[in-house]
């Protein structure tokens, strides 16, 4: 238990930027109208996010200092501000986004209408920010998200044609109906998802948070080759379940109960409320994230100002 504590912070990093609402949904209708031919994205957007949150973990870690606070440094006021600006206004839509998610899911366990629940996930979040240890929040949310890995196990549960989902992977093609455009809109979405700046701002100042040191270097390399691998192992197994029940049917993917359709028909009512709790940690911990990275962010910015 405490080796899956310590890399808490990268497992929360991950399912934020992954498996967020956007991507929940976005990873179902890839797969319900092109199967797994868009699954080469993902690995190449894991590498790249990889590679830039390791940076960012290693410049905290040895320089105390997060990755905003050198931005300002090395840039200038000028160039950071127009960098706070963008990130904020990304920051905002993503929470917005985030708490919508978190009503949604709330209303798939309740029947309540998530109107209702917006508030209410909106108050928690805030109050979770204003009076929990980062700690105890990282942990709670990253290991509680770990029931997404039901995605994985659902898909296994089928049992489907495992060269036919290999054949999608490796030859991938149009279906019918779909065009070129469609399919690189799609790819980009699924490469920018996994690439958010909000990420690497979150995870460098949750290394600061922590107190890393040269020590810590391990611990942030397990973070990140155990966490955001993890995220997009899941990404590509929402959208292997579509391929495999709701692309044969023509089912166009619109909500988020569509979701867990695929997930119903392999595990029934018990897969689907571990997957509904691992959505609410999921869009949560992701809303936690994003609220986060623009406070640290903001910090980060003003910390040298006085000395100017």
């Amino acid at each position: 238990m405490k080796s899956l504590f310590a890399v808490a912070l990268g497992i929360l990093t991950a399912i934020g930027g992954f498996l967020d609402i956007g991507d929940l949904v976005t990873n179902a209708v890839v797969g319900a109208r092109f199967g797994l031919s868009l699954a080469w994205v993902v690995p190449v957007g894991v590498l790249g996010i990889c590679v830039f949150a390791q940076m960012s973990g290693r410049v905290a870690a040895v320089s105390g200092r997060a990755t905003f606070e050198i931005i300002r440094e090395r840039l200038g006021p000028r160039m950071a501000v127009a960098n706070l600006c963008a990130s904020f206004l990304i920051n905002l839509l993503t929470l917005t986004a985030e708490v919508g998610g978190i009503a949604l899911a709330l209303q798939l366990a309740s029947s309540v209408n998530p109107k209702l629940w917006i508030p209410v996930a909106a108050l928690a979040v805030w109050l979770v920010i204003w009076r929990v240890k980062f700690s105890v929040m990282e942990n709670v949310t990253g290991v509680v998200g770990l029931c997404l890995v039901m995605f994985a196990v659902a898909v296994f549960l089928l049992g489907p044609d495992w060269g036919q989902l290999a054949d999608q992977v490796f030859t991938p093609s149009l279906s019918d109906g779909e065009n070129l455009a469609a399919y690189w809109y799609y790819a980009i979405a699924l490469f920018g998802a996994a690439m958010t700046p909000y990420e690497v701002f979150f995870f460098s100042s949750g290394a600061v948070e922590e107190k890393w040191t040269v020590r810590d270097l391990a611990k942030s390399r397990l973070n990140v080759l155990v966490g955001f691998p993890l995220g997009g192992i899941l990404s590509v197994a929402i959208a292997a379940l579509s391929a495999i029940v709701l692309m044969p049917g023509g089912v166009e993917v619109s909500s988020l109960s569509q979701v867990l359709i695929p997930v119903a028909e392999a595990g029934g009512k018990l897969a689907v409320a571990v997957i509904i709790l691992g959505i609410v940690a999921a869009t949560f911990g992701a809303a936690l994230e994003t609220a986060l990275s623009g406070g640290y962010t903001l910090a980060q910015f003003l910390w040298r100002v006085p000395c100017e």
